[in-house]
């Protein structure tokens, strides 16, 4: 039985990655930083259901930010494969809190890969790349080859950590891949990313929770995925002889007001009738347009992009709406029904 140990599995990738890992037959550990409250809602039917919890399934005290722990449970666990999710992941938050960013999505990296090359594990190693990396894009799409120019504090942590995992692999002999995901969106993603944020909106609005959206810049274009899809490229690329790093995007790209139209318009509402813009969520530096070229994946790996974009759309509005009708009718309050049937397809 293979092991695996998970960082940020309490996040949207890492819960549908140990659900994908424990579906293959792995035991997989995962790391939680200890808080007086509790942030593992994505994982608890995992970690509450018996033929899992205690056999196959363990979480673990510690932090990125700690590498003495790192450490002691690399000796302690002996992983086969690690997956480094965990970071501070909130691009326009990262403006904000520039150092603990670069501290925890940055130098977090460089802990872990010194952990590996100290214990001298043969554990395989995954970093969480991301398309910002690419910022203000030097062609279109974007692919393995394409220059870096990151626009944020996040970015640019995330190319620090990018080339330490290229410096291990080519220093240490570290199987160490790094997976260049472009946006990758589910219901499970955090309430506060502009798509969860609007499916998030159009479903209490519908159920008449809330009346307004407060967004930034609706111009901005990407290449949104869904998750669930994503974390079987980070397994794959852990699964082949050598180590190498690989673009996991759609090749589509949507800007945010194509995204609010969708999800407002499958929710039987006028966008237009609800929006504010809010120059808070605008960005110092804004990224226009992301675009992700996946053939190397899609020869290497076998992994194509399956889901998309309006059914990525529906699928996350779907699933707030049930949460939205689950707490209006807790508070009391219930659409008519001809307001439910106006929700297209309904």
């Amino acid at each position: 039985m293979k092991k695996a140990l998970i960082t940020g599995i309490t996040g949207q990738d890492g819960s549908y990655l140990a659900e994908f890992l424990l579906s293959k037959g792995y035991e997989v550990h995962g790391i939680i930083r200890r808080a007086s409250t509790f942030n593992t809602e994505r994982i608890d039917h995992l970690y509450q259901d018996p033929h899992v919890n205690g056999v196959r399934f363990f979480l673990h005290y510690g932090d990125i930010a700690d590498s003495t722990n790192l450490i002691k449970l690399l000796y302690r666990i002996q992983p086969d494969e690690i997956y480094h999710l965990a970071a501070q992941s909130h691009v326009r938050v990262s403006f904000d809190i520039p150092e603990y960013t670069g501290d925890v999505t940055g130098l977090g990296t460089i802990r872990i890969l010194e952990a590996i090359r100290e214990t001298g594990l043969k554990a395989k190693f995954y970093q969480a790349s991301s398309s910002e990396m690419y910022g203000k894009v030097q062609e279109v799409p974007q692919r393995e080859t394409t220059p870096f120019y990151p626009r944020s504090p996040y970015a640019a942590a995330k190319v620090y950590a990018y080339w330490l995992t290229v410096n291990y692999r080519e220093g240490y002999g570290v199987f160490a891949c790094n997976g260049i995901l472009f946006n990758h969106e589910s219901p499970r993603r955090g309430e506060t990313f502009v798509t969860r944020k609007i499916t998030r909106a159009a479903a209490r609005i519908k159920t008449g929770l809330e009346d307004k959206i407060f967004l930034g810049n609706l111009e901005a274009k990407r290449d949104w995925g869904y998750a669930q899809e994503y974390v079987e490229a980070m397994w794959h690329m852990l699964q082949q002889e050598q180590a190498d790093d690989y673009v996991i995007a759609t090749g589509e790209t949507h800007s945010v007001q194509e995204f609010l139209e969708e999800a407002f318009s499958y929710a039987g509402l006028d966008w237009r009738e609800h929006l504010e813009i809010d120059k808070r969520y605008f960005r110092p530096a804004e990224v226009d347009l992301l675009i992700g070229d996946a053939s190397k994946a899609k020869q290497k790996l076998g992994w194509r992009a399956k889901t998309r974009f309006k059914e990525l759309v529906r699928l996350m509005l779907d699933a707030d709406l049930e949460r939205a009708s689950k707490e209006a009718h807790v508070n009391g309050y219930m659409p008519s029904k001809a307001q439910r049937l106006t929700r297209r397809g309904r």
